[in-house]
């Protein structure tokens, strides 16, 4: 039974993921630390609960989700999983953080690129893939079927959705994603942002002013 952990992360509050279950291995979703102090509470949570770091994943590859990426391979070698589509956004990011005014550590590349469809192992759990780009060019969701939750990244919000005016972003495209793709999975399914409060899929279907 795979269980979570949310870490509020830097200038943005871009919610960090810590996946977990009883095999003891976890996953780092969307590492936004930026601060010592935000990289302590995160290497405090998986020392104080016994978890080994196996995969580093990104829903996509915007600066705010990936301040930490070079912070995780640092402490536990792992080097991250995205959409191949997403390369180009990541190596965007040194140009325009300073613009930003933000310190940025250069993540490092990866061995793996996780594909559109499919699923990512993780101890005895599994996650399905779900590619629902719009915000960004490539972004991938991931939907733990057996507990009915899905880590959205920055595509649905609670009564919000991803911006679409950042390069690779298009609004027709997220909204068919949104419609076509989350909208099929159980009113009762939990969706855990990039940004902001849970809400869940039936909730968003009945209350969010850009779907309705």
């Amino acid at each position: 039974m795979l269980q979570l952990q949310i870490f509020p992360n830097n200038p943005y509050q871009e919610n960090t993921y810590i996946l977990f279950d009883g095999s003891g291995d976890c996953a780092i979703i969307d590492p936004g630390m930026y601060t010592a102090a935000e990289q302590n509470v995160v290497t405090n949570f998986i020392k104080a609960n016994g978890l080994k770091p196996v995969l580093l994943l990104n829903t996509h590859c915007h600066i705010d989700h990936v301040l930490g990426n070079h912070f995780v391979f640092e402490q536990y070698g792992l080097k991250p999983q995205f959409h191949k589509g997403e390369l180009d956004v990541l190596t965007a990011v040194p140009a325009y953080a300073p613009q930003m005014g933000m310190r940025y550590e250069v993540s490092p590349l990866p061995d793996t690129f996780l594909p559109e469809t499919g699923t990512v192992t993780l101890g005895n759990s599994k996650l399905e893939l779900i590619f629902a780009p719009g915000h960004s060019p490539a972004h991938l969701c991931f939907y733990a079927r057996e507990e009915n939750f899905l880590i959205g990244g920055d595509v649905l919000f609670r009564n919000s959705i991803g911006r679409t005016d950042l390069p690779g972003g298009n609004f027709k495209q997220l909204i068919d994603n949104i419609e076509q793709k989350l909208f099929t999975l159980p009113d009762d399914c939990v969706v855990y942002p990039g940004h902001g409060p849970e809400t869940t899929i039936g909730y968003e279907k009945q209350h969010n002013p850009f779907l309705n």
